[in-house]
């Protein structure tokens, strides 16, 4: 059984929160909350279900969903059939870029949007401009933005 004390309840729901905030469902939230914050890194599924006092139900749908949104992965260990399940917190250069890229792309969609609308609402027409421009500035310079930090890395090392 999973303890957790009143601090580590506190930031399970603070990351939860966060996790919502950026359009996670809340259970899915608070199962990434757990596992930042439980001394265990690799929790099973009655662990995470009774750890969070949350239904099999709405356990099953919020491990699902971060294993398909490549958020979580599992683990087996010989001679036992239970999986075990942790962030995947090694590959977070990779989910970085490919969210990066999923929000940036829209740059390409505003561009559309653009080209059919009315030139008559110049004012609201120029924010979605101005909006495209910084996903297309953003776009560039995110790339260079984690060269830098590597590199800032290398050099304290």
């Amino acid at each position: 059984m999973i303890k957790l004390d009143d601090t580590k309840r506190a930031l399970i729901e603070k990351v939860g929160i966060f996790h919502e905030g950026i359009g996670l469902q809340p259970a899915a939230s608070r199962v990434l909350g757990l596992l930042y914050v439980s001394d265990c890194t690799e929790l099973t599924f009655d662990e995470i279900r009774e750890a969070l006092a949350i239904s099999k139900s709405a356990a099953s749908n919020a491990i699902n969903l971060l294993l398909q949104l490549n958020r979580l992965e599992y683990t087996t260990f010989a001679g036992d059939r239970k999986r075990y399940f942790r962030l995947k917190l090694s590959r977070w250069r990779e989910f970085m870029t490919k969210e990066i890229d999923n929000l940036t792309a829209f740059e390409a969609t505003l561009r559309e949007v653009l080209s059919i609308r009315t030139p008559e609402t110049k004012a609201y027409n120029q924010s979605i401009h101005e909006l495209a421009d910084f996903l297309n500035y953003l776009h560039s310079e995110l790339p260079g933005l984690l060269e830098r930090w590597e590199q800032s890395k290398k050099a304290t090392a």
